[in-house]
C-alpha cells in the first residue's frame, strides 16, 4: 500500500510542472531526490520490520495466514489435478451413477498460487542467507 502510495508521489516528483520549480538549482533538485529515495528505504525497512513482527507472533491468526494460503492453494491442486480425477474413476469403476464432481477456477487458483511462490522465494533467500528462525 505504502508503495503504491510513494509511487505515486514519486510521479508528481518527476513531472515536468515539478522540475520546473527548481530550474537553475539542479544541486538543491538532487538534494531533495536523494531525501526522496531515502524515505522511501525507511518506509521499506519499516515495512519489512512489521512483517518480521508479523511472522513471529505465536498466534496463528497473526502468522499463520501465509501458512493457510498455502495449504488452501496446495489442497486445491491436489482436488484438481489428483483426487477429482481419482475419485471419478473409483466411482465409475465401482458402478455408481453420480453426478459429476465439482471443478475449481483454476485461473484465479493460479494467480494466488504464483504469488504465494513468489514471496517463498523471498523465504529461500533468506535461508540462504541463514537469516531465517
Amino acid at each position: 500500500m505504502i508503495d503504491k502510495i510513494l509511487g505515486i508521489f514519486s510521479g508528481l516528483v518527476g513531472s515536468r510542472e515539478f522540475m520546473n520549480l527548481f530550474k537553475g538549482q539542479e544541486k538543491k533538485l538532487q538534494e531533495f531526490q536523494l531525501a526522496m529515495a531515502r524515505e522511501m528505504q525507511k518506509a521499506n525497512f519499516h515495512q519489512i520490520e512489521l512483517n518480521k513482527i508479523e511472522a513471529a507472533n505465536k498466534s496463528i491468526f497473526v502468522s499463520g495466514w501465509r501458512p493457510f494460503i498455502g495449504w488452501v492453494c496446495g489442497t486445491a491442486l491436489a482436488y484438481h489435478f489428483i483426487i477429482r480425477d481419482l475419485l471419478s474413476w473409483f466411482m465409475d469403476a465401482v458402478g455408481l451413477d453420480v453426478a459429476p464432481l465439482p471443478s475449481i477456477e483454476l485461473g484465479q487458483l493460479i494467480s494466488i498460487l504464483l504469488a504465494m511462490l513468489g514471496m517463498s522465494g523471498y523465504r529461500t533467500y533468506e535461508k540462504i542467507k541463514n537469516v531465517a528462525k
